[in-house]
Parts: structure tokens; C-alpha cells; sequence
């Protein structure tokens, strides 16, 4: 290996503020004269004591923003004849089938009685009770 072989690479040195009057950042430190902002740490949304314009928003509302979970994925009856006879299934049969999106992992799904199916099916998900009946009722479990 020789030094001229070397690939070059150029660092950028930091601003050394406040160093004298001859380095161009001396003085004053680039923060100009006078007032809060020359002295203090202030936020940078920080609006001269009026209200800050964050605050005058309106919350948005939606995933995200709420504490815990948000409601689960609704997933119908109908929707699981898909699936063979005798299938377990759980989240990871669901998002395979694209019957949820990555996003439904966080928030749970929940299958409710709406449609019917034909196929024994074996479910590891929380159900309601009118789904719970049908499924029984067709020779599947739910565990």
C-alpha cells in the first residue's frame, strides 16, 4: 500500500465560534447582538411568548397518535373460505393471504359472523361468540 494509492477524503472541520475578532466568528459568535437568542437556549419553535403555532392545530386524529392500540382489523367469515379444511389459523396465515396488511400486526385482528363458510377450520384468534357457533357448527375449533 503507498500513500498515493490512498483514496482522498476530505472532513469538514466544526465551526470554532467565538475565537477572536480575526476569525470571522468572534465576538458576538454569529448570533448577532442583544436578545434572547443571543444568550439563552430557546426551542426553535419558540414564537417571541405568543402561542406556538403547534399548539394553535387542531390533535389529528388516527393511528399514531392515540395511546395503545387503536381498534383491531375486522375480519369476516366469509373471507377465511380461502383456506383448506382442518388450516390453523393465525396472524401470519392471514398476512400470507393478504387478508391483512403488516400494519394490523400492532393493532390485532378480531373475526367477526359475518357470511358463511363451508370448511372445519381451526382458528388461534380472538372471535366473537356468533362467529365462535358458526365454526363450531361446521367442525372447526377455536382455541
Amino acid at each position: 500500500m503507498k500513500l498515493n494509492a490512498l483514496i482522498k477524503v476530505k472532513f469538514k472541520s466544526k465551526k470554532r465560534v467565538g475565537r477572536g475578532l480575526g476569525s470571522g466568528r468572534g465576538k458576538t459568535a454569529g448570533r448577532g447582538s442583544k436578545g434572547q437568542k443571543a444568550r439563552g437556549k430557546i426551542p426553535p419553535s419558540f414564537i417571541g411568548g405568543t402561542l406556538p403555532l403547534y399548539k394553535k392545530l387542531p390533535r389529528r386524529k388516527g393511528m399514531g397518535n392515540s395511546k395503545g392500540l387503536s381498534n383491531p382489523k375486522v375480519v369476516t367469515l366469509s373471507s377465511l373460505n380461502k383456506f383448506s379444511a382442518k388450516t390453523v389459523i393465525d396472524l401470519e396465515k392471514l398476512l400470507e393471504e393478504k387478508i391483512i396488511s403488516k400494519r394490523d400486526f400492532k393493532n390485532g385482528v378480531k373475526i367477526l359472523g359475518n357470511g358463511e363458510i363451508k370448511k372445519p377450520l381451526i382458528i388461534k384468534l380472538p372471535i366473537s361468540n356468533k362467529a365462535k357457533g358458526i365454526i363450531e357448527g361446521a367442525g372447526g375449533e377455536v382455541e
